[in-house]
């Protein structure tokens, strides 16, 4: 069995990422005439310091300018958020040139990409990472719609199919659930480990409407189970162990520990930006109030949390604050919003922190209406009438 590859761990010190204006306020949008590219600042600059000429996001994590599935999938998205088609056919070529041997129709993408040990630069580790399967399933769905393009559809059904064939298992308790990869997850005597934040409950719901398959209707219920289940205190972990008995349990052997970091931060992010009238959206922010709480109290979300006590180890980088905009306007907590726009106006992010910088992308973009979506998980940009 394939040991279960840690592709966050690195996430801490950052991999590839984006300058972008700190404060909402500070950020003016616009719609070029004509139906051209949206104005999104922050974009540009993701482009410019991040994305080489070749539609590579290259990393700085320990210096090695590494590549991540994970990296790929975001850019794609935010270049259909922008209407950048150009970067966005750009990105898809290189990763499915380099992450798929040149055919994404026959192989998932490989999550890690780089400077390998005897020098060459290529694929490090063949393991897929589910979350950025989904992710690029999705932009290329919704840009073959957005963009008329049929091409990207069939390719955004084939991947879709492959994910449920490769990377999916039926888990008593749970039904068929998303694992992290396609190997290196299923553990002896009736474990799984998963990871809640791989599983964007507006993805599912999509996917579960795009009648590319019925068992993603079942994905959407068990997704649903592993984030509440998994977060029994309201705090979500980075990774969970599920017990087809016990149910489950604290990830022991990871180094998390069952601490919610640098993973699990996401799981609040996706929730705040589900459409208001989503599946399961109640739920799910019931389930997860107490983080609300928590930021509204303290003034700053944590950067590692223990999920059963709610002991923290301390206020997190700024891109968590930008992440948990949406989120705190969804659960209404006016106060907690302010404070953390504040927060974000009187702590800078990082600008070259990969993972800071994503977060803000996604928080900041769909505070500032960048991009929303429906209740099925379609996306409305602003560039789209």
């Amino acid at each position: 069995m394939t040991k279960p590859v840690h592709r966050r761990a690195a996430l801490q010190t950052c991999a590839s990422a984006a300058l972008l204006a700190c404060f909402p306020g500070a950020q003016a949008q616009s719609t070029a005439a004509g139906g051209g590219r949206t104005a999104w600042p922050a974009w540009d600059a993701f482009k410019a310091q991040f994305i080489n000429e070749g539609g590579r996001v290259v990393s700085d994590d320990d210096g090695g300018g590494q590549t991540y599935s994970e990296g790929q999938s975001y850019a794609l998205f935010f270049a259909l958020v922008a209407n950048d088609r150009p970067m966005f056919e750009k990105l898809l070529r290189w990763t499915e040139n380099n992450l798929c041997e040149g055919d994404m129709t026959a192989r998932l993408p490989a999550w890690l990409w780089g400077r390998r040990p005897d020098g060459t630069w290529g694929v490090i580790d063949s393991n897929a990472a589910s979350d950025a399967d989904l992710w690029i399933a999705y932009a290329l769905g919704e840009a073959g719609r957005l963009w008329n393009e049929r091409s990207y559809r069939a390719l955004s059904a084939l991947l879709a199919a492959r994910v449920l064939r490769e990377e999916t298992a039926d888990i008593p308790g749970l039904g068929p659930t998303l694992l992290p990869a396609p190997k290196g997850f299923v553990q002896p005597n009736g474990r799984w480990r998963l990871n809640p934040s791989y599983m964007p409950m507006h993805l599912m719901h999509w996917l579960a409407a795009s009648d590319y398959d019925p068992q993603w209707k079942k994905l959407v219920d068990s997704s649903l189970k592993v984030i509440r289940g998994a977060s029994p205190k309201g705090f979500t972990p980075d990774w969970t162990v599920y017990d087809a008995k016990q149910g489950f349990l604290i990830d022991t052997e990871g180094k998390e520990k069952g601490q919610g970091t640098y993973n699990a931060i996401r799981v609040y992010l996706w929730a705040g930006v589900m459409h208001a009238d989503a599946p399961g959206r109640k739920a799910l922010l019931d389930t997860l109030a107490p983080m609300a709480r928590y930021v509204r109290e303290q003034g700053y979300p944590p950067e590692s949390i223990d999920i059963l006590t709610g002991q923290a180890s301390g206020p997190a980088p700024s891109g968590f604050s930008a992440a948990m905009l949406p989120f705190l306007r969804a659960m209404g907590d006016d106060k907690a919003v302010q404070s953390q726009r504040m927060r974000l106006e009187a702590r800078p992010l990082r600008p070259k922190a990969y993972y800071e910088q994503v977060l803000a992308l996604f928080g900041q973009g769909a505070f500032e209406g960048q991009y929303r979506f429906t209740a099925t998980g379609q996306l409305l940009a602003r560039w789209k009438p």
